[in-house]
This record gives structure tokens, C-alpha cells and sequence, in this order.
């Protein structure tokens, strides 16, 4: 089953994996987290590119955690929409203030939803044609190498635990920790998921959660990821 009841990790702000286990993936390690936004940005981006010319195909899809719309999702209708700064004028994308607590760019005609999980609410941008989604949730574990562990094996609702599981890549460095994989969902088919846990620029903990069919370039399923992750600012930090 992949409904809310049975993914306790998006609902509850967890996730898994170790740092110690870090391997290739499509034969690229991905660059340390080691600034701010913009340095996140083009080592993202560089990893991106050099994934597509050395071994795009190797990524194979998993699915992502919200099927649809659950009961109880609430369409986003409250998202203010302002003008992007500079750093942010990325073609197709819009600039939005979630009213969760953070601002961030999204692709421009993605649909918000959100969830109220059982520590922390859950925010979903959903592509209206391509199942696509971006998931964004806080990190409640003490550390984010636990949050992502735990996620992946906890017994009963660990990613692990999804017909299809296959871990494709883990990454971890100063204030990240990262893992793709892919899976097979019920509803869905086979999906890819890159699960990225990373501390913001107030040092709060966050998850985005970037997934889409397995069929898509694995360069399209995380483009969104890169573009969030380089636009993410919680409110009232200084992000610059």
C-alpha cells in the first residue's frame, strides 16, 4: 500500500540513510554542500550535468509519497506568488511564499497541496501532465543522517520496505545528506525518488522530495529538486 497510513516517513518529517555509505551514482559523485544557496547551486548543477552525458539511463524511477490528492489535502490556494530576485529569474519557474515558513522557486504551473503530517505539515507541487512532484516537509530527527536512515529501513514504512526498492545513489556532506532510488508503485508504476535532507539557512532541517516516472530524463525528475534547493529561504532568514 502507498497511501498516507502507510508513509509514516513524509508524514512525520522522517527520513533515512547513512553518511558512511556513499557511492556513485550513473558514475558521479555529488559535490559537498559546503555554502550557501548559490555554491549548492552549481555543484547541484554541475552533478546534473555531468550525469546526463555519463549515465543518465542508469536512473531508474520510484514513487514519490503522496498518491493523488489524500483526504484532507488543501489545494494552494494561499500561496503568494511575488516577483523573483535576480539569482531566481529561472525560466518556467515562479517564485513562491509558502505559508508554511519558506520561500522558494517552483515550476510556474504546479499545483499546491499540503498534509497535515503527525509532527509537521507536508507540502506537495504537483506537475499537472507528467507526474512529477516535489515534497517538502521539516525534519524532525535529532540529525539528518537519522532522519534519512530511518526513513529508508524503518520496519513497516521504510523505503525499503516498497515492492521494486532499489538504492541508486547516497551523497552526504556539511549540511546534507541524499539518497535516489527507485521503486514500484501501485497506483503509479515505477518511479524515481531523490530524497534530499538538508539545514536551511536559519538552521532548521527540511526534506524536499523530487520524483517522477521512470521513464522521464532523470535530469527532468531533478531539475525541480536543483531549483528549490538553490531558492529555499526560510522566512525572516537571511538567505543571501
Amino acid at each position: 500500500m502507498s497511501g498516507w497510513g502507510h508513509e509514516p516517513s513524509e508524514e512525520r518529517g522522517q527520513a533515512p540513510w547513512s553518511a558512511a555509505d556513499t557511492q556513485a551514482y550513473g558514475g558521479v559523485h555529488h559535490p559537498a554542500r559546503t555554502g550557501g544557496p548559490h555554491r549548492l547551486f552549481l555543484a547541484v548543477l554541475a552533478a546534473v550535468v555531468i550525469g546526463v552525458g555519463a549515465g543518465a539511463g542508469v536512473w531508474a524511477l520510484l514513487r514519490d509519497g503522496g498518491a493523488g490528492s489524500p483526504p484532507g489535502a488543501t489545494p494552494g490556494t494561499n500561496v503568494t506568488v511575488t516577483s523573483a530576485p535576480p539569482t531566481t529569474a529561472t525560466p518556467g519557474y515562479r517564485r513562491v511564499q509558502d505559508p508554511v515558513g519558506y520561500a522558494l522557486l517552483v515550476p510556474e504551473d504546479w499545483i499546491r497541496r499540503q498534509r497535515q503530517g503527525e509532527e509537521a505539515p507536508v507540502v506537495f507541487y504537483d506537475a499537472p501532465d507528467d507526474g512529477r512532484q516535489l515534497q517538502i516537509f521539516k525534519v524532525t530527527e535529532p540529525t539528518l543522517e537519522k532522519s534519512l536512515s530511518q526513513a529508508e529501513t524503518a520496519p513497516g514504512y521504510g523505503f525499503a520496505t516498497r515492492p521494486g526498492y532499489q538504492p541508486l545513489a547516497r551523497d552526504s556532506g556539511p549540511g546534507f545528506e541524499e539518497l535516489t532510488y527507485r521503486y514500484d508503485d501501485e497506483d503509479k508504476g515505477p518511479r524515481l525518488v531523490v530524497d534530499h535532507r538538508f539545514e536551511a539557512a536559519d538552521g532548521t532541517r527540511y526534506a524536499i522530495r523530487a520524483s517522477g516516472p521512470e521513464d522521464l530524463a532523470p535530469e527532468r525528475v531533478r531539475a525541480p529538486l536543483t531549483t528549490a534547493l538553490t531558492s529555499f529561504c526560510p522566512t525572516g532568514a537571511d538567505c543571501t
